[in-house]
């Protein structure tokens, strides 16, 4: 009589965790859409009007700062409005590119097939990360280190205009951000990540890097047409 209970205590709480997990990725994808579109809309204003780019200075410490007050304050309501403040610089900083882009001869294609790309990829990667069995938390440390000198390389090819180094950076920090999606996908499934604020800016600046190192990648090949 008292072994039933326990026989299904266990399950009632591995349920829970997965109701939790489940929550936090329904929570996470909410926001995540909400930003996006927000970004989206910032940066076809700052098409539509021209706005010059912020500068690399302005940039890192906006960037910096605005990450800094959202992690003080991810469990307050105040971190979601700072999320979209952040998400919204970000797509100031990506009406420039897109101008540049879209002045191109086959501007508008590379826009198009960046946006396309970035969204297959996100939706294949997303589906195998809450599917899969197989554990990917050891790319975590590879992919963070990866990124910092990926994010080093590409200032020095700003700093020394070396287009050929700006090159490779983008695509290297496409396949980082690729394989950051996957990784952080399993960590809100997985239950490694429980505070969906945080977990909505990590995909939103590996979903952005990704987009913006595509479009680099496609601009240049338009500009060769």
């Amino acid at each position: 009589m008292q072994t039933r209970p326990l026989a299904i205590a266990l399950p009632q709480g591995a349920a829970l965790d997965r109701g939790s997990a489940h929550r936090v990725l329904r929570n996470t994808y909410a926001l995540l859409a909400m930003t996006l579109l927000f970004s989206a809309a910032v940066a076809g204003a700052a098409v539509a009007f021209s706005l010059p780019s912020p500068g690399i200075i302005l940039t890192l410490v906006a960037y910096f700062g605005l990450l800094f007050g959202i992690h003080k304050l991810k469990n307050r309501g105040a971190a979601v409005g700072l999320v979209f403040a952040l998400t919204g610089f970000m797509g100031w900083t990506l009406g420039p590119l897109l101008t540049r882009t879209l002045a191109l001869p086959a501007g508008g294609q590379a826009v198009m097939l960046a946006l396309g790309a970035t969204g297959a990829v996100f939706l294949a990667l997303s589906a195998y990360a809450t599917t899969t069995k197989r554990d990917l938390s050891w790319l975590g440390g590879f992919l963070f280190a990866g990124m910092i000198v990926a994010m080093l390389a590409g200032l020095a090819a700003i700093f020394f205009q070396i287009p050929a180094l700006a090159l490779t950076v983008s695509a290297v920090v496409a396949l980082l951000s690729a394989g950051l999606i996957l990784y952080e996908t399993q960590q809100i499934v997985n239950g490694g990540e429980t505070n969906y604020v945080l977990a909505t800016v990590s995909l939103f600046v590996s979903i952005f890097n990704l987009f913006t190192s595509l479009l680099q990648l496609f601009g240049f090949m338009s500009s060769d047409d």
